[in-house]
């Protein structure tokens, strides 16, 4: 086991390199990793638009994301989000999850 990896007496990744895999066992549903592909677009195109245009966008960002990565846990994974016990790296996740994606390196 990595030494990154939780442990029963600690249940906490210290290393994204660690939690990387346990996100992708959290996302096993090719619907639900698509729904977070789109949140994730989504949310890039309203951090553009809250840079150029209006600040508003900087608000509806986390909740398109969300939104569709949520729908994606609870109603197809049947799981609890991984946002909830490990934000940060649960968010990287998502843009690492994203990235393969878009570079054609995970398929969609």
């Amino acid at each position: 086991m990595d030494s990154a990896s939780p442990s029963p007496d600690t249940e906490r990744y210290t290393s994204f390199a660690a939690f990387y895999p346990f996100y992708m066992t959290e996302h096993a549903n090719p619907v639900s990793r698509r729904l977070h592909v789109v949140g994730t677009s989504l949310v890039i195109v309203c951090l553009t638009l809250g840079a150029l245009r209006d600040w508003r966008f900087f608000v509806a960002a986390p909740l398109i994301g969300y939104g569709f990565a949520w729908i994606g846990h609870f109603v197809f994974e049947k799981n609890r989000p991984a946002t909830f016990k490990y934000p940060v790296y649960s968010l990287m996740g998502d843009f690492r999850l994203w990235f393969e994606t878009v570079s054609g390196r995970r398929k969609f």
